[in-house]
């Protein structure tokens, strides 16, 4: 190693921060919003109420929860099909209802993993809150969001064949470049939704009864 280059690419980099203004914002800006509403959260965490200080039942949770993720997914395809339309002449409807069976799979497929996330963190806290961000991120190779299943080396084509995620956009991929409707992807998709979330219901409500008497409900809050 040479002291010359280090101090010269050193040097480089602090002449493109002086001219880039996202540079300076990755160092100044970002880290004051982070602090700003890590401190709000900090906050509100000292005095929030228990949502299950009331009589709420775990499977009345999860439907509400459930039930506000199909209105979110509602207004956001509204207002992506009208963007698609307004800036590209794209009408998603020119496709017919075929996609919509396998958006309803991909929407269930979501509710698995928030079911999943939520009872891991009522049991074990915060330290397995990264996986509500993370654990999409997690299953998104083996989704094939954005390319085939066949690419995936046949090991990994295995672990993404019980996915539903990789079914539902299979055959989401074959209705739009081939304009037939794959009733096999969605039959996967749909009975590996069913066994998933029939588990995680049954296995949230046994996390719930271990939460209530260690006394770790406060972990849930409002």
């Amino acid at each position: 190693m040479r002291l010359h280059r280090i101090t010269a690419l050193l040097t480089r980099h602090l002449y493109l921060y002086r001219r880039s203004f996202p540079r300076l914002m990755e160092i100044i800006y970002w880290p004051f919003v982070d602090l700003v509403i890590w401190g709000f959260i900090t906050l509100y965490l000292a005095h929030y109420k228990n949502l299950f200080a009331s009589p709420l039942k775990p499977s009345e949770f999860l439907a509400a929860t459930m039930l506000l993720s199909i209105g979110k997914v509602v207004v956001v395809s509204c207002v992506t099909v009208m963007a698609a339309l307004l800036f590209y002449s794209f009408n998603v409807f020119v496709l017919g209802l075929s996609l919509v069976p396998f958006l309803l799979n991909l929407i269930v497929t979501g509710w698995c993993i928030g079911v999943l996330t939520t009872g891991l963190i009522m049991r074990y806290g915060q330290e397995v809150e990264v996986l509500a961000w993370g654990l999409v991120f997690l299953f998104q190779p083996i989704s094939c969001v954005f390319y085939p299943m066949n690419v995936l080396p046949p090991w990994l084509q295995t672990i993404a064949w019980i996915n539903p995620a990789a079914h539902v956009f299979e055959g989401m991929r074959a209705v739009i470049t081939t304009g037939t409707f794959p009733s096999a992807e969605l039959a996967w998709a749909s009975g590996l939704n069913a066994v998933y979330l029939s588990g995680l219901i049954l296995w949230f409500h046994m996390m719930f009864s271990v939460c209530k008497d260690k006394g770790l409900l406060v972990r849930v809050g409002e």
